[in-house]
């Protein structure tokens, strides 16, 4: 028997990757160089030095069973110790290594920590814009995704959440520095979230989780830091990647930090490994995890992003879009000139323009740009935007 659930899947693709894969069709035709592909959040920027500086000398003083062999289910205990202690070390919180589980990115920590406080039939709430995967990775654990309406600031629709947040929610899944919206939600923003779920907790009598996916934590504007979401809440677990950071989509690699305030911590990171075996988790690589606990607080140069950030704004707004400055990430999402942007989408792409349309993130009438590309690509882009603005509006 061919399983039915998967197989309908095959009708509902991801519509970054099917654009993605016009992008490299079209580029093979004119050339890379003539295609302005912003559809994929690949990282454009080079991996720190000292990374692979690192993996070599694993490779030359380590024995093969230490950099090939298999990790510890839960990772290796020297990594998760350095990731507790740079957490406290930047965040003030008080970490061990026994709140830490190392993970296959952040994809892999957030199909654990679903499990983690989740059953059938459970809702887990989130806010658009949101990135359109959760719904795979969530409904495929027999829990149901609930999507809050977004609000004009991209920040939280607080009225909204809270006609949502009824006895069935368990957990809220928040994204911040936020694909595709580029926001960077406020200490004050997570301090009343923080309130209202407490709340909602004592009326409902039972716990609910706060879920935080945060890969683009460093990737912040202004020589700002992003409020670093578990100080504000005990039970939150943080679900981290090294893929924008360091630039190492390819390596995946992460981890799973769950709130010693919680009072559970180490339980929960214990039944990470037990998920695992459900899943097919079964440890991340161990040359990664060795390479990456010497460079955590290392970052790529990120500052590219903000240059390009400045230029796609500044050119955009001037021909007349409408836009929630990004405060990080390396994604803008512009107000389509037209209600239908999946219609606006296809009209650039007669430029060569490979923009996603918003309402694969619930957000009709919005476009994201993923600016991870070159800066010189960025600026002969904006001709190309001038002629779509100028040839269908």
């Amino acid at each position: 028997m061919i399983s039915e659930t998967y197989k309908a899947m095959l009708g509902g693709k991801s519509v970054i990757r099917q654009l993605s894969e016009y992008a490299s069709a079209r580029a093979a035709e004119i050339g890379a160089q003539n295609v302005f592909d912003y559809s994929l959040g690949n990282p454009s920027v080079p991996v720190p030095e000292a990374f692979n500086r690192r993996v070599i000398e694993l490779l030359e003083t380590r024995s093969s069973i230490e950099v090939h062999g298999y990790s510890p289910s839960l990772g290796i205990s020297s990594v998760r110790e350095a990731v507790a202690a740079s957490l406290n070390r930047r965040f003030g919180m008080h970490y061990t290594a026994a709140d830490i589980f190392m993970t296959s990115g952040a994809a892999g920590a957030l199909a654990h920590a679903f499990r983690l406080v989740t059953g059938p039939g459970d809702e887990i709430l989130t806010f658009a814009p949101f990135f359109p995967e959760y719904h795979p990775y969530v409904d495929l654990t027999g829990a149901r995704l609930g999507v809050v309406p977004a609000s004009a600031d991209f920040q939280i629709h607080f009225d909204a959440l809270e006609r949502m947040l009824t006895p069935a929610v368990h957990a809220v899944l928040v994204n911040t520095p936020n694909n595709p919206s580029g926001a960077v939600y406020s200490e004050a923003t997570l301090m009343r979230l923080a309130a209202l779920l407490e709340e909602k907790e004592r009326a409902f009598g039972h716990d609910i989780w706060l879920i935080s996916d945060e890969p683009y934590r460093e990737i912040v504007f202004g020589g700002k830091e992003a409020p670093y979401v578990s100080r504000f809440y005990p039970k939150t677990i943080a679900c981290y990647s090294f893929s924008k950071s360091l630039s190492l989509p390819g390596e995946r690699i992460g981890y799973l930090a769950v709130n010693p305030e919680s009072g559970v911590s180490a339980m929960l990171v214990n039944m990470c490994g037990q998920i695992s075996r459900g899943i097919g988790h079964n440890c991340p690589s161990s040359l990664i995890q060795l390479a990456v606990a010497d460079v955590l607080e290392l970052t790529a140069d990120l500052s590219v992003y903000e240059t390009n950030m400045n230029i796609l704004y500044d050119e955009l707004t001037a021909l007349g879009f409408e836009i929630v400055r990004p405060g990080g990430t390396f994604y803008i999402f512009p107000k389509a000139p037209e209600a239908d942007a999946v219609a606006f989408s296809q009209k650039a792409l007669r430029h060569d323009l490979v923009l996603v349309p918003g309402d694969t993130f619930g957000a009709p009438g919005y476009f994201r740009i993923a600016y991870c590309v070159e800066t010189e690509k960025v600026v002969r882009s904006l001709e190309a935007f001038r002629r779509l603005m100028r040839e269908a509006y």
